[in-house]
């Protein structure tokens, strides 16, 4: 292949890692599973991307809208699909590219209508994607790596190590295997199921910046998944330094997962605080780009009983937050197997919440969903681990 349709295999193909990911060794797990199909992964790929490809194929730049509406309106798996292509073409197409979308491993679904999917990708490694429907909107919760690197203490996720960021491929995927189920596709419908995405599953968006920004502008093409940056959420745990290119890149709303008004505490659940302490968040949450009171910061603080849910914690939240244009979403703990934290009970939370309203924040308190399934906030993890020195030395082996 030539260099244009190289770069494009690239920037698809699950081996091509971020370099902020700490432990690499995952990569020669991926070698030794990915398989022969050396074909160029289509999905994922931005259009410039995808339009070098095809001219390099030597087809015309027009092709890259047909293909481009084929993928991601109408939902195409098979180049054969594409009926408004010649067939000779549609054959040509499939020799040199694939479509693919993660493989669903499981999918469950929770008495309350929350559907929680286990996804693996090209080279085995899994992780979970969940659809909140709720009754004005629905809500997808993408994850960003497979495991993470943070260990929040109160988060089932933060339990798994890291093992690798997640490609734009594998990002666009759980989109399009989520509109695959909702039957959301072609994807230009007036009551479509699926409305909102928010990067709140596994991992840390701002540790994968540049694949979350390059797959958000897929997602966010109007020709193609048509979600609008203003129905799209990035959470973060506090990488203070990516904040700002997070709102001049991608331009969506931001979360920040704060959980503790002191220091000492938020070094205990969030230890990323160690790094960059709750003023420098909190500076850097004033300085987001485009921040007003039309698109306010959304703090999120899961309360956790006689740890962070005290009168004194609410009105010292109140103080912390002053003159930034924010809401409070006040997160009742899920619990997960294992852990030592109890969620705070009703009367404390309600107490929390008025403190934040006579403040003049909005501080809906989150209904817990997909409990029964282990869907809610922070009780996602799938099975996937780093690689021990046998499982090493196989992959390297298999060379």
């Amino acid at each position: 292949m030539t260099d244009s349709i190289d770069t494009a295999r690239a920037s698809a193909d699950p081996l091509i890692t971020d370099p902020r990911v700490t432990d690499p060794r995952q990569d020669l797990l991926a070698f030794a599973t990915r398989g022969a199909d050396t074909r160029v992964d289509l999905v994922g790929m931005e259009r410039a991307a995808l339009e070098a490809a095809l001219v390099e194929l030597g087809l015309p730049q027009f092709r890259t809208g047909q293909i481009w509406h084929w993928l991601y309106h109408r939902g195409a798996t098979d180049f054969a699909d594409m009926t408004t292509l010649a067939k000779p073409l549609r054959t040509r197409l499939a020799e040199v590219f694939r479509m693919s979308r993660p493989a669903v491993v499981t999918r469950q679904d929770s008495g309350d209508g929350t559907i929680k999917w286990l996804l693996r990708f090209a080279d085995g490694n899994e992780a979970e994607t969940v659809f909140i429907p709720e009754e004005d909107r629905g809500t997808l919760c993408l994850s960003s790596q497979v495991g993470c690197t943070l260990s929040c203490t109160f988060c089932h996720t933060g339990t798994q190590r890291l093992v690798r960021n997640l490609t734009p491929a594998e990002i666009v995927g759980q989109v399009m295997v989520a509109l695959d189920h909702l039957n959301g596709f072609p994807t230009a419908q007036r009551d479509r199921r699926l409305t909102n995405l928010v990067f709140m599953g596994m991992g840390e968006p701002l540790y994968n910046l540049d694949n979350v920004v390059s797959a958000l502008r897929v997602i966010m093409d109007g020709e193609g998944l048509s979600l609008s940056k203003r129905r799209i959420t990035l959470s973060t745990s506090g990488v203070v330094p990516m904040m700002a290119r997070c709102g001049e890149e991608a331009g969506v709303n931001l979360a920040i997962s704060l959980h503790g008004t002191t220091d000492d505490i938020r070094d205990e659940l969030v230890p990323i605080n160690r790094k960059w302490p709750i003023a420098e968040l909190l500076d850097a949450c004033r300085a987001y780009p485009g921040v007003n009171n039309a698109r306010r910061i959304t703090f999120e603080y899961v309360m956790l009983k006689g740890v962070n849910d005290s009168v004194d914690d609410a009105r010292r939240l109140v103080r912390l937050i002053d003159g930034i244009p924010a809401k409070i979403n006040l997160i009742p703990f899920n619990p997960w197997p294992g852990t030592a934290y109890e969620c705070s009970d009703d009367d404390t939370i309600e107490r929390f919440a008025q403190v934040m309203l006579k403040a003049g924040y909005a501080s809906p308190v989150r209904a817990p969903r997909g409990r029964d399934i282990l869907a809610a906030c922070g009780q996602l993890k799938s099975e996937s681990v780093t690689l021990n020195k046998r499982e090493r030395r196989a992959a390297e082996a298999a060379e």
